[in-house]
């Protein structure tokens, strides 16, 4: 008689270095994104030797301590990530950037962007963070942030473009942290 396995939710940790496997997932998982439609900063059809040159640069960062790299993973790989750009003005160094919040289409609606975020929180305190600056594209994940707790502060009108054209909205976001 077959055996029912209940599957294991993503495991979320954050990555220290980045190896060249890690960086093909999270390009791939860049594109799975890009061609889903979220405003994450690219163009679609995004190529791969783009989106892993992206993945190059956030490794160096993660490498000089200027960004925090957290990612999601399930049994099939990387589903998600999120990072904090901790590199601030001397007048700063109380806050962070979430950053490319990312979750494959395979993964979505299951409570992983939450996790996510509340990771990234929880980095963010360890790292000495009080207030975590973010945007997005208005209407994707405001909710989310809302839901969460984050402030919305304002719109920007037709601030980017969608990865497959035309103009959209960014909203703004903030977030007072508790020690």
């Amino acid at each position: 008689m077959p055996i029912d396995t209940v599957a294991q939710p993503p495991s979320i940790r954050r990555l220290l270095t980045v190896t060249e496997t890690r960086a093909q997932a999270l390009a791939k998982l860049l594109i799975d994104c890009v061609d889903g439609g979220a405003s994450v900063s690219f163009m679609h059809p995004l190529p791969l030797s783009k989106a892993q040159a992206f993945w190059h640069g956030v490794a160096e960062g993660v490498a000089q301590g200027e960004r925090a790299l957290l990612v999601a993973e399930d049994a099939e790989g990387i589903v998600g990530t999120v990072q904090l750009v901790l590199d601030q003005p001397d007048n700063q160094p109380h806050r962070a950037d979430v950053s490319k919040m990312l979750v494959h289409r395979r993964a979505r609606r299951q409570g992983l962007g939450a996790a996510l975020m509340q990771a990234a929180e929880n980095t963010a305190r360890e790292c000495g963070r009080s207030l975590l600056v973010l945007d997005t594209a208005s209407g994707d994940a405001e909710r989310l942030y809302a839901r969460l707790g984050w402030q919305r502060c304002g719109v920007i009108p037709g601030y980017a473009l969608l990865p497959h054209g035309g103009l959209c909205d960014t909203t703004y976001f903030y977030r007072l942290l508790n020690s």
